[in-house]
């Protein structure tokens, strides 16, 4: 999965954007092109395809090759190794776009919540002052008017 969305450009070239043949991904991964096929069918990379069923590739396509081709031969990570951790990180940025996506809403309720409780707050009538003594915190103080002597 290479997380191609929609664009509204058709013609604008992103890092997504499918336009390397198989012979200059490979030139620009350093990798044969038969690697690149090998690759396509592990899942380790997933080009795009023509009408014709030919490759095409992203500039991100060529990243992930050469990020491939380091953890292959620098770190002596096997093919399998390699694609767990490709579904790992994979699985990272989607839970990152996740709680991206619900901190959001959460700044949503809380701002909705602080409007609904101003709202409150102003509906407060002015007229009527708390009390409180000093003497029993916390006690209830009722004030009845004294009735009058004629």
């Amino acid at each position: 999965m290479n997380g191609r969305g929609g664009r509204r450009n058709p013609y604008e070239l992103t890092d997504d954007s499918p336009v390397y043949v198989i012979s200059v991904a490979a030139q620009l991964s350093g990798l044969h092109p038969q690697t690149l096929r090998q690759y396509d069918r592990m899942g380790l990379v997933s080009p795009d395809r023509t009408a014709g069923r030919g490759r095409r590739y992203s500039a991100r396509d060529i990243e992930l090759l050469r990020q491939v081709q380091e953890l292959s031969q620098d770190e002596g990570i096997n093919l399998a190794g390699i694609k767990r951790i490709i579904e790992l990180e994979n699985q990272v940025q989607a839970l990152q776009a996740r709680i991206a996506e619900l901190q959001q809403a959460v700044d949503g309720a809380t701002a909705a919540m602080r409007q609904r409780e101003a709202q409150v707050h102003a509906s407060y009538r002015r007229d009527l002052v708390p009390y409180q003594d000093v003497h029993q915190p916390g006690a209830l103080v009722v004030w009845r008017p004294k009735k009058r002597r004629d």
